[in-house]
């Protein structure tokens, strides 16, 4: 999949990804050439990116002559593009410290868990068991995004985190614990989530197994989300002996 980009059609892609995590519009060739300092013309950029629409990776919204990234684009930036990132120390040693404090309550630590995921990333932070707990925090978080200003959108959040099946059905699909799985969009199967995106890692304490997740929009700042992500999941297991 690497090989069927340019050098030039891949940083050209990077940019356009992350001039629409940052703006939610979609991507012109005369602000991209400004501000990114492109080594090339308007001309170069318009048809570049035209190649990646008919490859797959952008899609054209029927309202703008810009470009947004296809859930095929996403999928290309998280594997090859991204600049991955380690969480800071502070905000490491933070979270380990808000997690600590409840270890000697089940539930305590899954809504601290909960909060703290929604806290740090902006989104809709969850900690669930596949015995049936979940609890969630930061639905109000998705009104900070226009994906969510639509009813129908927020409607099809709030109906999957009131039937836990459904959130349990989703993250049982994939294996491995400590490992952090990105669903996009149409990976969902949900009607209404096609802009959306669910982070999420297992985590497995010996007595209770279960899932660290955020919700957002699709154009999350995935490099943030991520690693937060893993550090809560990984947290959640090596409390494993205080359960």
């Amino acid at each position: 999949m690497k090989e069927d980009l340019s050098e030039r059609q891949a940083q050209l892609l990077k940019a356009i990804v992350e001039e629409y995590i940052e703006t939610s519009e979609p991507v012109g060739s005369q602000n991209l050439v400004q501000k990114y300092n492109l080594s090339v013309s308007p001309a170069t950029v318009r048809n570049e990116m035209a190649a990646l629409t008919t490859k797959g990776y952008l899609a054209q919204p029927h309202t703008s002559a810009g470009r947004a990234p296809s859930n095929i684009g996403w999928r290309y930036y998280l594997q090859y593009l991204m600049e991955n990132k380690e969480l800071p120390i502070l905000q490491e040693v933070a979270l380990k410290q808000r997690l600590w404090q409840e270890r000697f309550e089940f539930n305590k630590l899954l809504r601290s868990a909960a909060l703290a995921l929604s806290d740090v990333t902006t989104g809709l932070g969850i900690a669930s068991t596949f015995e049936g707990h979940l609890f969630y925090a930061g639905a109000g978080n998705l009104l900070s995004n226009i994906e969510f200003y639509d009813i129908e959108v927020m409607k099809a959040v709030l109906n999957l985190l009131d039937h836990d099946e459904k959130f349990l059905h989703l993250v049982e699909k994939v294996a491995g614990d400590r490992e952090t799985h990105v669903f996009l969009g149409e990976d969902l199967g949900i009607p209404g989530l096609a802009n959306c995106s669910l982070v999420f890692a297992h985590f497995n304490t010996g007595k209770h197994r279960g899932t660290a997740a955020i919700i957002g929009p699709a154009r999350m700042r995935y490099n943030q989300v991520i690693p937060t992500v893993k550090q809560v999941s990984s947290l959640l297991s090596d409390l494993s002996g205080t359960w």
